[in-house]
C-alpha cells in the first residue's frame, strides 16, 4: 500500500500517518526538512513527532527520499515532502533561479521518487501540505515553493493507492 495524506499546518496529518503504520513492526521514518539544531522551535516539533513514535522505529534524515524508499527493509513514513521541496531548493540554491529551472530540478528529485515507489513492493505513507487553498501569497518565494510542491503532491498522488485528507483532525478519503 501507498498512501499520501494531506492536509494543513497542525491538521493531524502526521499524527494520522503514525496511525497508518501503528502495526507495523519495522519502519523507517524519513525526514527531509531542515539539518541541525540552529533553530530551537523545530528543534522542539522534531522532539515533539520523535516522542510519538515507538522507539523500534528507525528514523532517517535524508532529502534522497528515493533512496530511502529503495533501502528501507519495512515500511516507509516520508514526512514531509512541503519540507522536501525547501530542503531541495535550499541545498540547490534554487530559490533564485528561474521558474523553469527550479520546476525541473524538483521533477527530477520527484521522477526519481515516483519510480521508486512504483518499483517497491513496501508499505509507504507520505505526508504532504495542502498548499493550493490559500491566497496566492505575495512574494516569489512563497509562490514558487506552492506551485513546486503542488505540483509534487499530484504527481506522488497519482502513485499511491490511497490519498486521504485531514482537516481539523478528522481524515476523508479522496
Amino acid at each position: 500500500m501507498k498512501a499520501l495524506v494531506t492536509g494543513g499546518v497542525r491538521s493531524g496529518k502526521s499524527a494520522h500517518a503514525e496511525v497508518l503504520l501503528a502495526g507495523h513492526p519495522d519502519v523507517t521514518y524519513v525526514a527531509p526538512g531542515p539539518i541541525g539544531k540552529d533553530d530551537p522551535d523545530w528543534a522542539a516539533r522534531v522532539a515533539a513527532h520523535r516522542a510519538r513514535r515507538p522507539s523500534t522505529w528507525t528514523t532517517v534524515e535524508t532529502r534522497d527520499l528515493a533512496s530511502a524508499v529503495r533501502e528501507a527493509t519495512g515500511s516507509v513514513l516520508v514526512d514531509c515532502l512541503g519540507t522536501w521541496v525547501t530542503g531541495v531548493l535550499d541545498e540547490e540554491g534554487a530559490w533564485e533561479a528561474t521558474s523553469e529551472e527550479a520546476r525541473a530540478l524538483v521533477a527530477r528529485r520527484t521522477d526519481d521518487l515516483v519510480a521508486a515507489l512504483a518499483a517497491t513492493d513496501r508499505t509507504v505513507v507520505l505526508v504532504t501540505n495542502e498548499v493550493g487553498m490559500g491566497v496566492v501569497p505575495a512574494h516569489r518565494s512563497g509562490r514558487l515553493f506552492r506551485d513546486l510542491l503542488g505540483t509534487a503532491n499530484q504527481r506522488v498522488a497519482a502513485a499511491c493507492d490511497d490519498v486521504l485528507l485531514v482537516v481539523s483532525g478528522r481524515v476523508l478519503r479522496l
